[in-house]
């Protein structure tokens, strides 16, 4: 007899398999990161189909066989249906499944990364800004145990001052104008950014929705972002 596992979970990636086979990365509430496959989903007599598709939070069930997990019920609970309909929160959903599916590995469930991804799914349904996958990216990396210091400089621990700053990614952080110049290493960064950055981590969405994104504050936000997710990643191989 087969054990039957019931969760919530956000559907982020698909892939198709065979004739009418579909294999699900979902996020569940219960479980974590799991790949489970939808036998025959593609049928259009599929029972499956309204509840199971990229993007969706569904009510699931599954059962665990010897080679897989096979699907065998799906809720919809929310498609994120004003999301479906603009280009730009779906490339943007596309993002934040990629560095999900990046930095997640294995199955362990974690309540923080859980209502992240509700929180942010939930604004990306009603408003269109890129910031969102800023917002998701730097939580996550706090979650996963990957925050920045962004208060003192990560090589000689001093305050940091409103001066010219530098994104050391080595040194775990923002680095001051002084080791800069010792460590001759980093990428300059203005302090507007910085302060982006520190709104974005203490989840204060009220102000972070009103900003106005200069490109001299984007440009930077998004260098470092890019830099910091290829360090981690890089990080991630060398050590497996």
């Amino acid at each position: 007899m087969f054990v039957h596992y019931r969760t919530k979970g956000l559907i982020f990636k698909k892939e198709d398999r065979g004739e009418a086979n579909q294999l699900f990365t979902i996020y569940t509430k219960d479980f974590g990161k799991l790949e489970i496959l939808g036998k025959a989903i593609r049928k259009t007599s599929s029972k499956l189909r309204s509840g199971a598709d990229i993007f969706y939070l569904s009510e699931i069930e599954f059962i665990q066989g010897k080679a897989h997990k096979t699907l065998t019920d799906a809720i919809l609970i929310e498609k994120f249906k004003n999301l479906r309909k603009d280009l730009k929160s779906l490339q943007i959903a596309y993002k934040i499944s990629e560095v999900l599916d990046s930095l997640v590995r294995g199955q362990e469930p974690d309540e923080k990364i859980w209502q992240l991804l509700n929180e942010v799914f939930q604004k990306l349904n009603n408003l269109k800004l890129e910031t969102i996958y800023y917002y998701f990216l730097w939580n996550l990396l706090s979650i996963l145990g990957y925050q920045l210091e962004l208060y003192h400089c990560g090589f000689c621990q001093k305050k940091l001052l409103p001066e010219k700053l530098y994104f050391n990614p080595k040194e775990g952080g923002i680095i001051c104008q002084n080791c800069y110049k010792k460590l001759k290493s980093g990428k300059e960064i203005n302090s507007e950014s910085v302060k982006i950055l520190r709104i974005i981590l203490e989840k204060n969405w009220p102000t972070l929705s009103r900003l106005k994104f200069e490109k001299n504050y984007f440009k930077p936000l998004k260098m470092i972002s890019t830099n910091y997710l290829s360090f981690i990643l890089n990080s991630y191989i060398s050590n497996n």
